[in-house]
């Protein structure tokens, strides 16, 4: 069999951006993941620990989830016709109980689309994003529309389905089918749960949620207060007191919220007897009965749940209640919750645990806190307390600035300019630990800000969040901040206002909108001009060069290039020179101008040296060998390629070795000396899986299975062309799937 006559060439080719604002300069954007992916198994909440009356309904959902089973997906609508029926509880008692027995080893994705909250609604792009990055793609490879990375992420869900590493998918609270068409798997054999107030136009297994009849309702409410007082309570033994539970059951309308929050307040005192609390809670039905005729039984039934238990907390627990809602994110840590109460930690997470004790708040995971929709919007119509009738906006700024605080603090571990500060964050990687779990609130609060006018507050928030988003390849969230953010600077003549459109210009390049981005590069330029800021023009004239290359316009991004070399010359910034040499070299190359390229990177290489940037070095490094190779200067470049390697080993970029190696074991077939060449293709192929990055690992086995064809190794490479295959599946790259797939069949080679 003849090997395809192409080879992968894994390069840092143009550095990644320079982003003015929050810098980033000339540096490659990697995201490492482990090898072996178990998808957010933590992200599930956990099911409550009482849980009544609901075994047939767990059952009908467990048949169709279980893989012996007759299977096919199961969406399931349940859809009782109002809010606090259950349906979340029953889908993670179900969800937990399958993953509890083994049925699905690849994990759950969980998300809770917020449908019914306009503030906090998700789209399904946003949501895959998320997923893909739990599933082990990297995110290079991530596509910025929704519609590529649905086509993504079902391919990814069938290749875990393939390796016997089934995945459940659930989607909790969607409002509309819009929501979740894209979040489909396209094996049928994959289950989904999905819940919704309403019945969506799926191809969907409808299960109906209905309310606890009173036996069911008693039952849910002893059980809580057995749990939390033991069993020999007297209330629940004494027949006097029967009545009580059952009257109680009626006035919440057999709906589980307002029960357990009934519950919640019987268990919570002792002395409290059920018909006494009947008593109030009829009490509370007549007054509402008389202001809110438009409320349906259901609605007056948890509302009326909802003021009794107000009314029963502390002065401070009302306070955190009622403030809780002004953190417009999904979910809140129990430090920013100390900041917007401004009162210690230890004594907010008593407050915390008191009002989840009342179920007035969930606590998703280990110290984070968030309040149903329902129990959201009540909090909110509470009125502020009269001696400090400014506690809301008090409270609100506390939140900010810790929230901006903080952020600066986990930024600066991602500058490799900045020197960042001790106490916040222990290293890099608990910063980007942060950012990971308070993207959502971060960005939720600039948009926030920009809402009530609050320009600076939405700068602080875009320009802290620049560097994180473009690490983590959320480029949609960053064309949205960057937008705010030129709105921003432009409302108060904000000097940055070159800077946000430098940004706009990269997060639109990134999304594939080229000539927008580079209208925006040239804006930004020309307004660093008109300033006399010659340093900020060159950024703007490098990313405008990046985007140039990108249109394959390599003779104006070289002029570009040449332009920002000189510009950073002048101003004595040799780091940001010598980056732009490095990019002057790769476009030459593409306009096989191979000797100038040559130039240009030994040039940058040098320096980076002086300099002691052993990492840009080794970046430079790199693109040499590629260069030296083009003009069959083979010996050079295995030795550039050497260095480069070893110099990513010592800086501890796994990636950037990785590619190292597949470059040198093609430079070392090109020169016949094919054992040396399987070695760095095999060493390759195993950094890009302990990092995994699946689409460099099917370059790099693509590769190794040329070298094995050329010493009669053929089961081997045909083994790697197969692993390759999957690989390229699996991250969507069609193109080359394509190839290999009309190779193995024996078709005509690939052109590559």
């Amino acid at each position: 069999m003849t090997p395809p006559s192409w080879a992968w060439r894994v390069a840092n080719t143009v550095s990644d951006s320079i982003v003015l604002g929050a810098v980033i300069q000339g540096r490659s954007v990697n995201v490492t993941l482990p090898a072996v992916v178990t998808p957010a198994l933590g992200g599930l909440p956990q099911p409550a620990g009482v849980f009544t009356s609901r075994a047939g309904d767990v059952e009908a959902l467990m048949a169709g989830l279980d893989p012996g089973g007759a299977g096919g997906r199961l969406l399931v609508s349940a859809v009782a016709g109002m809010a606090g029926v259950g349906k979340t509880e029953l889908v993670l008692q179900a969800a937990r109980k399958a993953l509890d027995a083994g049925w699905f080893p690849g994990g759950v994705l969980f998300v809770d689309m917020a449908g019914y909250d306009p503030e906090r609604r998700l789209e399904a792009g946003e949501v895959l994003l998320g997923w893909l990055s739990a599933l082990g793609i990297p995110g290079e490879h991530i596509p910025a529309s929704e519609q590529d990375r649905a086509r993504l992420y079902r391919t990814v869900i069938d290749a875990y389905r393939a390796k016997d590493w089934r995945v459940l998918v659930v989607v909790d609270n969607a409002a509309d089918t819009a929501q979740v068409a894209s979040l489909l798997p396209a094996d049928p054999s994959i289950p989904m749960l999905v819940t919704s107030r309403h019945v969506l136009d799926l191809d969907a297994r409808t299960h109906r949620l209905d309310i606890l009849d009173t036996g069911a309702a008693v039952e849910l409410v002893t059980n809580v207060i057995a749990l939390r007082c033991g069993p020999d309570d007297a209330r629940l033994h004494d027949p006097a007191h029967q009545g009580g539970f059952a009257e109680l059951a009626g006035l919440c309308g057999g709906l589980p919220l307002a029960l357990r929050i009934i519950a919640a307040l019987l268990a919570d005192r002792e002395h409290l007897t059920p018909d006494a609390l009947a008593a109030s809670l009829r009490d509370e039905h007549s007054r509402l009965d008389r202001i809110s005729r438009r409320e349906t039984t259901g609605e007056i039934a948890v509302r009326a749940a909802f003021d009794l238990s107000y009314q029963n907390l502390t002065l401070g627990q009302a306070r955190l209640f009622r403030l809780l809602p002004l953190n417009p994110g999904p979910t809140i840590a129990t430090t920013p919750a100390a900041h917007l109460a401004g009162l210690p930690e230890p004594e907010t997470e008593i407050l915390l645990q008191d009002l989840h004790r009342a179920h007035l708040v969930e606590e998703p995971a280990a110290g984070r806190w968030r309040q149903h929709d329902l129990l959201r919007l009540h909090a909110t119509t509470q009125p502020a307390d009269p001696a400090d009738p400014t506690e809301a906006a008090a409270a609100h700024q506390r939140l900010n600035d810790h929230y901006l605080t903080s952020l600066g603090h986990a930024d600066a571990f991602l500058d490799p300019t900045a020197d960042p500060p001790l106490g916040t964050f222990a290293n890099r990687g608990a910063a980007l630990d942060w950012l990971d779990t308070e993207h959502p609130n971060l960005i939720a609060t600039a948009l926030q800000a920009t809402a009530h006018g609050d320009h600076h507050t939405t700068l602080g928030f875009s320009f802290g969040l620049t560097l994180y988003l473009h690490y983590r390849r959320r480029f949609n969230d960053a064309l949205t901040l960057t937008q705010h953010a030129l709105t921003a600077a432009r409302a108060i003549a904000d000097r940055r206002e070159g800077n946000a459109l430098n940004n706009l210009g990269v997060a639109l390049r990134e999304l594939r909108r080229f000539e927008e981005a580079i209208a925006a590069h040239e804006q930004a330029a020309e307004i660093f001009r008109e300033t006399g800021n010659r340093h900020g023009e060159g950024m703007a004239l490098g990313n405008l060069a990046i985007a140039l290359h990108v249109l394959r316009r390599f003779g104006e991004a070289v002029t570009a290039h040449e332009q920002v070399a000189e510009i950073f010359r002048e101003a004595g910034d040799r780091h940001s020179e010598v980056q732009a040499l490095n990019n002057l070299g790769v476009a030459l190359r593409e306009l096989r101008r191979f000797e100038e390229a040559i130039t240009a990177h030994e040039q940058a290489a040098e320096i980076f040296r002086e300099t002691g940037n052993r990492h840009s070095e080794g970046t430079a490094l790199n693109n040499l060998g590629i260069a030296l190779h083009e003009l069959r200067r083979l010996g050079e470049a295995v030795t550039a390629h050497e260095q480069a390697a070893e110099i990513f080993r010592e800086t501890g970029d796994r990636h950037g070795e990785g590619n190292a190696l597949n470059n040198l074991g093609i430079a070392l077939q090109e020169l016949r000396r094919f054992e040396e060449a399987i070695a760095a293709h095999e060493q390759a192929a195993e950094i890009c899986r302990e990092t995994g990055d699946r689409h460099g690992e099917g370059q790099a086995l693509g590769n190794l299975a040329n070298a094995l064809q050329e010493v009669g190794r053929f089961d081997e490479a045909r083994m790697c062309w197969a692993e390759a295959l999957s690989a390229f599946d699996e991250t969507g790259d069609d193109e080359n799937a394509a190839a290999v797939r009309e190779f193995l069949t024996g078709s005509d080679q690939p052109d590559r």
